[in-house]
């Protein structure tokens, strides 16, 4: 599955061990919950059931619904398709826009998305496992921008953080806030306007 961003983090210091086996089980049915039914529905007794595990290895390993979403993400984060760099900034925005499109298209992990993003508008510890999650995607893809300056793509001075942004803004509020498909030419229109933005200066800092 390409995926925008998850499994490292506590417990997997031996890779395919019980310990391994237990937090992807859970973490797959925490998903799943979330893409089917939304953040209300997440239970750690229910998800203990749906991945087979005991109540009280998921109660003391993660210890609040808030705490599963925040190990949720940041394995997501982790297991994300890493960036592409096809020599252009176009090209690098193009690649970028198009996963976050196939990610947010994707029928479990557009709903899973929804969900946490709606929920982190009312629960701060989610609020900062989202914002975590994403700027670990932004700073994987910001080389991308730096490289651009570097060639003389883009101005000396522009924040690479704000141009990564940029290009998923459309996306996300597309997807938040109308019926409209998210197809592949809104990707390539918002990594060409974020491009032509990034071009004419728009993300200097300070500018």
């Amino acid at each position: 599955m390409e995926f925008e961003g998850a499994e490292a983090g506590p417990g997997t210091a031996r890779p395919g061990g019980r310990t391994a086996r237990v937090r992807a089980a859970v973490l797959r049915a925490a998903g799943d919950v979330l893409a089917e039914q939304g953040f209300a529905h997440l239970d750690l007794a229910d998800i203990a059931r749906r991945a087979d595990v005991g109540k009280t290895t998921v109660y003391r390993r993660w210890g609040t619904v808030a705490g599963l979403v925040t190990d949720l993400l940041e394995d997501m984060a982790q297991q994300s398709v890493p960036r592409t760099e096809t020599g252009s900034l176009l090209g690098d925005l193009t690649a970028n826009a198009r996963l976050v499109q196939r990610t947010l298209a994707d029928p479990r992990q557009g709903p899973l998305f929804k969900a946490v993003i709606a929920a982190a508008t009312g629960d701060p510890g989610t609020a900062r496992a989202l914002h975590g999650f994403y700027a670990v995607r932004v700073e994987e893809w910001a080389p991308c921008v730096e490289g651009a300056v570097a060639r003389g793509e883009a101005p000396e001075g522009t924040d690479p953080h704000e141009v990564v942004r940029a290009v998923s803004a459309p996306l996300y509020y597309r997807l938040l806030t109308t019926a409209l498909p998210l197809d592949e030419a809104s990707a390539d229109r918002a990594a060409a306007a974020a491009t032509a933005a990034a071009r004419a200066g728009a993300y200097v800092r300070g500018g």
